[in-house]
């Protein structure tokens, strides 16, 4: 039997940026409908509020042969006060979750593009099962609160460990690592 070295797979990569085009808003609205409402039941027949008239909408997109593809992660930020910033909304397809840091890269791409914009205090309430993968991205607990029925932590972001984003709608485009089994 011929032993085959174990050595790094490159699947798809996924951009991760601000939405600018119509099929990314549009995109965005449709997976937190899915999320929200059909898979979680948070919310009777959609989610959007007054917020999204002022935030920011960030996405993860899919790619095919390096053009975007389809929507798979949002997140919204806006500024509630001078300074005070908040993440909602955060989804990723039930379809992507496996794929590696999706939901991270919105994080972090959230966080530093309020950071760019003044940002003194970053804040999210997060839904518990989550918690711990905020903490390792550097969040603390502030306080458990229920938000739409559903136990949320309040969270802060540490803004040292997210260094300013002053271009959001360029993002960046990620390539998560799966390793090949070996033979």
């Amino acid at each position: 039997m011929i032993e085959v070295e174990q050595r790094d797979f490159h699947c798809p990569g996924y951009y991760i940026r601000a939405a600018s085009k119509r099929f990314e808003a549009e995109g965005a609205a449709t997976l937190r409908r899915r999320v929200f409402v059909e898979e979680q039941g948070i919310f009777r027949t959609h989610d959007r509020d007054d917020i999204d008239m002022i935030a920011t909408h960030l996405v993860a997109l899919s790619t095919y042969a390096h053009e975007a593809d389809q929507v798979v992660g949002t997140v919204r930020i806006h500024e509630e006060a001078p300074g005070l910033w908040w993440g909602t909304r955060l989804a990723v397809d039930s379809d992507f979750r496996a794929v590696g840091r999706l939901g991270a890269e919105l994080i972090r791409l959230a966080v530093c593009s309020a950071n760019a914009r003044g940002c003194d205090r970053f804040l999210a309430h997060v839904q518990l099962q989550n918690v711990t993968l905020f903490k390792r991205l550097h969040w603390q607990p502030l306080e458990e609160v229920t938000i739409h029925g559903t136990p949320h932590m309040r969270m802060e972001a540490e803004l040292a460990h997210y260094p300013p984003c002053a271009d959001p709608v360029s993002g960046w485009y990620h390539r998560p690592r799966i390793r090949e089994p070996r033979r």
